[in-house]
């Protein structure tokens, strides 16, 4: 049973890449304040876990009754990452659109599909099918509580930045966002391209 956890926990482990994430945070959550920060990861979390138990139980189901493949839903999520952060890029110093969506950050881009997106999600799905439900659901709860206590521990990292730091590295995850989406596009497109 430990042998199956720990095989569980590794591949999980990667696909949300927590060390990835942090900085993605730090960026989206600039200029919110502390509490608004503490609801983004609660509201993360809570969105990462409910995808994420769904998926494992009713994935392939839900796959199969959309008609939809794993490239589609990678491709739909790139997209939709390289748009937000277009939007993030452009808004020039004006906090006005992220106060709109502060208190929705956590749910979108945060917990899906940043943390729930394509790599996680496909993981899981292949995770019960080698290692069982109960050891994957085990793995992908301990992956999440290493991961909040991450997020909530940032704001020591966000701190030593400081507030140009902050708008210079905010400004370079941006991009980098930008450049995950348009990976995300290119390999659902690949896969569809293998497929014919």
């Amino acid at each position: 049973m430990i042998k199956s956890v720990l095989l569980s926990f590794i591949p999980i482990f990667v696909a949300i890449d927590p060390i990835g994430i942090i900085p993605m945070y730090l960026s989206l959550t600039r200029g919110l304040e502390i509490e608004q920060r503490k609801k983004v990861v609660r509201d993360s979390m809570l969105t990462t876990c409910i995808i994420g138990v769904i998926f494992v139980f009713a994935g392939k189901l839900i796959f199969e009754i959309l008609g939809i493949t794993f490239s589609d839903f990678a491709i739909a999520g790139g997209l939709l990452l390289f748009s937000f952060s277009l939007l993030d890029l452009f808004r020039g110093e004006d906090n006005e659109i992220k106060s709109n969506v502060g208190t929705s950050l956590g749910v979108f881009p945060m917990g899906t599909p940043l943390i729930a997106g394509p790599a996680l999600l496909t993981t899981l799905i292949i995770l019960v099918d080698t290692q069982g439900f109960i050891s994957t659901l085990i793995g992908f709860g301990l992956n999440l509580i290493i991961l909040g206590i991450a997020l909530l521990k940032a704001d020591i990292i966000l701190s030593i930045l400081g507030e140009s730091g902050a708008r210079a590295f905010a400004k370079v995850m941006s991009i980098l966002l930008a450049a995950i989406g348009i990976m995300l596009v290119r390999r659902g497109i690949m896969e569809l391209v293998s497929v014919l």
